[in-house]
Formats: C-alpha cells, structure tokens, sequence
C-alpha cells in the first residue's frame, strides 16, 4: 500500500499475459494463501460473492504482502460506491455488465479527481498512507486500473468502442452471463457464443483483453486468440473438486 506502481496495468499494456484466479470465498486467510501462489493477480469478487467493503479490505490486508495484484470485481458502478473502494486501497476494479459507451465514460470520470471526473477528494484515506503519500491526489489516475464486463450481445457489438475511450484498460468477457443473454443458458461453449467471445478476446487496440476460463483447454484457446488477462480458476472451484475427489477416494471403504 502506498507504492503507486500498479504491475498488472505495466504488464497489459506492454502485451505481456497475466494469469489470475478468481476468489469467492471471502476470506483473508483463503485470499492469503492464494497471494502467494504465483499468480499475476486475484480477483475477489464483490458481485455474486459473500463480500463486502470491510471484507474485501481485510483480504487487500493480507494480499499485500505478495507480488499479486489484487482485483476487485465490485457490486455496481455508483460512483459512490466506486469512490469508496478506491479510498480503502483498490485500485484495480473490474466492473460488471457494462454495455455501452456511455456507461464506460461514466465509469472512467468517477475515478478520476476534478477537473478530469468526479471522484470525491479526501485528504487522508489508507490509498495514501493515510496521508503520508505526496502527490497521491494529482498520480492516482497513473496507476488505477479499469477492467469493464462484456456480458451481453449488445456489449460485445460495443466492445470495440468500449476499449478504445480513455482509461479504460481492459475489457473482459464474463461468458456465464454472456451465454444467459445469447440464449445459451450455462453454456458458453455453444458456437455462437464463442464466436462472440472471440470478437471481444482478439481485438487489437490500447486496451487489453480477459476472461474467465476455468478449464484449462479454454484458457488456453483464449489465450491463442489474444486474451492476455485470464482467470484460469477460483478458489471455490479448487476447494470443492479437491474436497469431492478426496472424500470420493474412501466411499469404497466404507
């Protein structure tokens, strides 16, 4: 906390693939051991997750002491609540279900101090040191990262332009959703679906693109088509297939 330097952002910008895991539990202690893994960065998702403003703080806590950035999915994208997060130290935010442009723009400006946005100014929060970092206020905007959701049909026919407005730095698919609005409830390997998600992943531009992928055969196969921000898993999905597969190993026995 305090450096500015954000190495996920350095790194997407320069092209280079960051792998990630997605973190649901709402622990500090799950999220801590997760930081340590070699991961690129987390992301503690504050959307379909037991989390909260206080939680996610607990797990930037304890995530700091690694090199992993620390990805926030937040709830929505109400500007106060936008502004909250970054005051307590997020400053990589991924957010939901953004479908146009005016929504992105919108977006980028509450993350920014005036005269460039809106973000409400505090002299002392824990993203300076509480005050102990000088010239926080006039970099912040260097180092924040934005990651906005493509989730429906009418996102992936605007992420082209999307990506391309100021300080947006990525765009990422969420395929669940995406496949839900397509018609293709659950299932997000129909063929219509990827050929969406391909649009988004492969797109060239300033801005980076990313996705969640659990199985590894479609990390990889986005990856190839040019996704450089993948979530390869998550830590509920690891607990429960290696909790299942260990208990599976006795049932013989009993």
């Amino acid at each position: 906390m305090g450096n500015l330097n954000n190495p996920l952002k350095q790194a997407l910008s320069e092209g280079r693939l960051q792998t990630g895991l997605w973190c649901s539990l709402g622990s500090p202690v799950s999220t801590e051991v997760i930081a340590g893994s070699g991961f690129d960065w987390l992301l503690v998702d504050a959307e379909h997750s037991p989390n909260d403003l206080l939680s996610v703080l607990a797990q930037h806590q304890a995530a700091s002491a690694f090199d992993c950035e620390m990805v926030v999915r937040i709830p929505g994208n109400d500007p106060i609540l936008i502004k909250q997060y970054l005051d307590i130290g997020i400053r990589s935010i991924l957010f939901p279900n953004v479908q146009s442009v005016e929504e992105a723009k919108a977006i980028v400006s509450a993350t920014r101090y005036p005269p460039h946005g809106i973000r409400g100014f505090s002299m002392s929060q824990r993203a300076n040191q509480y005050g102990r970092v000088r010239g926080y206020h006039a970099r912040a905007s260097e180092e924040i990262f934005l990651a906005l959701q493509i989730e429906t049909g009418k996102a992936v026919a605007a992420a082209a332009d999307i990506a391309a407005i100021d300080g947006v730095d990525a765009v990422f698919v969420g395929p669940g959703d995406l496949s839900a609005d397509m018609g293709a409830l659950g299932n997000p390997s129909a063929e219509h679906v990827q050929e969406a998600i391909r649009s988004v992943v492969s797109l060239k531009g300033r801005a980076a693109t990313g996705i969640l992928a659990p199985k590894s055969d479609d990390a990889r196969r986005y990856i190839n088509w040019g996704a450089t921000m993948v979530a390869v898993g998550s830590d509920l999905g690891l607990l429960v297939n290696a909790a299942d597969s260990l208990a599976a190993q006795f049932q013989p026995l009993k």
